[in-house]
């Protein structure tokens, strides 16, 4: 997909979309549409649709946010110090269209023992069928 003009976003995303992935923002815990989801499938960004995460690598991290251990592709996400509300934390954002995602921290489990916490309003989620094939669920 290509990634929409930046002038464009405001109409194709919704308003916390909009927050979240451009103005760096925080959907509050627990309310995202995917902080509980189970089902098996590949989350992507929201604004351009790189695969991110795949469902397999998703754990309960008891936070309110969807928390993964790995990436689908390192090459698909880049991460920068934040030093915002006297905090030093990791950002998380999309490689290919700079959208905000979320944050990284060292605590996750095996095998790589990181925590992606990540916005459920920076991703879209494509439920995998028994083929392995991906189905949109936008």
């Amino acid at each position: 997909m290509t990634v929409p003009k930046p002038e464009d976003l405001r109409t194709v995303l919704t308003p916390i979309q909009y927050v979240v992935t451009q103005e760096a923002g925080t959907e509050p815990a627990f309310s995202g549409a995917y902080w509980d989801n189970h089902a098996d499938g590949m989350y992507r960004c929201v604004v351009c649709h790189e695969p991110l995460f795949d469902s397999t690598t998703k754990f309960e991290s008891g936070t309110g946010w969807p928390s993964f251990y790995d990436l689908v592709d390192k090459g698909h996400v880049v991460t920068r110090e934040e030093r915002a509300y006297g905090m030093l934390r990791t950002e998380v954002n999309c490689a290919n269209c700079g959208a905000h995602l979320g944050h990284l921290f060292p605590d996750g489990p095996r095998p790589t023992g990181l925590r992606y916490c990540i916005n459920s309003a920076a991703l879209d989620f494509e439920s995998r069928d028994v083929s392995g094939d991906h189905a949109s669920n936008t």
